[in-house]
């Protein structure tokens, strides 16, 4: 079994004239389009790091060659490795790959995993836009349960309680992405149960426990851990079925890997142009700005 937790910080990503074009003849031509479209360079950067991982790690681990790999999505939006009538078949161990990417404030992220589910998502703790922590807090009610909400307003301070909203968020968010539910899915359904250790930089950890539809969930394990003081990064890891009766029902995959932080060289080591190159694309990409002034609290679609 094996497991793959990478990192790129997109937010602090100045991109040469040189680098974005070159990224942009990297990647599909349907998804080079997408990226183009955002008004935004934030966005732009995040979307481009995303998919730049997801081809390194289907050329590194799945070991299929970077110009014939064909990434798609679900229905519900979550990438997949597509088969086309030139790409050889995959090997049984290679199919048993899952891999999911997100994106949110400085960081672009992927997990992947042999023989589980996987979802993951990296929220940013930051103070809300345009109203009080409180009033922020009842826009929001309806994600989080009862118990819940009484966990993430007795944490402490202000800040201490946005942390554990964004660490609950972040929670639930790995695990519809890792079942591909999509935004349809009632997040309260999906209780969780807040590990008692701090989260960290230096440590992965898996001791919170979820409760889907009240019952304690234990096909299920959740990875937590700090990529800085200010990212949060939860990673779901379930069963692909149901176990037969007298199989163990808990995962047992390997301890926890910590995320490795990528560079720019690191994700195009083994990229191969599948386009011409465009400098309008660069010119593009100049007008654009930066971010919004307010923060959104969603991103678009990795």
């Amino acid at each position: 079994m094996g497991s793959v937790r990478w990192a790129f910080r997109c937010g602090s990503w100045t991109p040469t004239r040189s680098e974005w074009l070159y990224a942009a003849r990297c990647i599909q031509r349907e998804e080079k389009e997408r990226i183009g479209h955002f008004m935004f360079a934030r966005d732009a950067k995040s979307a481009m790091a995303g998919r730049l991982l997801l081809r390194k790690f289907v050329c590194e681990r799945i070991a299929v060659p970077w110009s014939e790999i064909q990434l798609a999505r679900s229905p519900r939006g979550k990438p997949y490795l597509a088969t086309t009538t030139h790409t050889p078949p995959l090997g049984r161990e290679a199919r048993r790959w899952s891999f999911n990417i997100s994106h949110q404030g400085e960081y672009a992220v992927l997990a992947a995993e042999q023989g589980l589910q996987v979802g993951v998502d990296v929220m940013k703790t930051t103070m809300p836009g345009s109203s009080s922590v409180s009033d922020f807090f009842r826009i929001m009610t309806r994600q989080f349960t009862e118990y819940e909400w009484s966990v993430i307003q007795s944490s402490g301070s202000e800040r201490q309680q946005l942390a554990a909203f964004y660490r609950h968020w972040a929670l639930k968010e790995s695990f519809i992405k890792a079942i591909g539910t999509g935004l349809g899915f009632n997040l309260q359904r999906a209780e969780f149960h807040l590990s008692p250790q701090p989260v960290t930089e230096d440590q992965v950890q898996r001791r919170t426990m979820m409760h889907l539809d009240e019952e304690e969930e234990d096909t299920w394990m959740f990875e937590e851990s700090l990529l800085d003081a200010d990212h949060h990064v939860a990673v779901a890891l379930g069963l692909h079925r149901p176990p037969l009766a007298g199989q163990p029902r808990c995962p047992s995959p390997p301890p926890p890997t910590a995320f490795t932080h990528l560079t720019f060289s690191d994700l195009i080591a083994q990229a191969t142009p599948l386009n011409e190159e465009d400098p309008a694309y660069w010119d593009s990409f100049q007008s654009k700005g930066e971010a919004p002034e307010r923060q959104s609290r969603r991103t678009p679609p990795e």
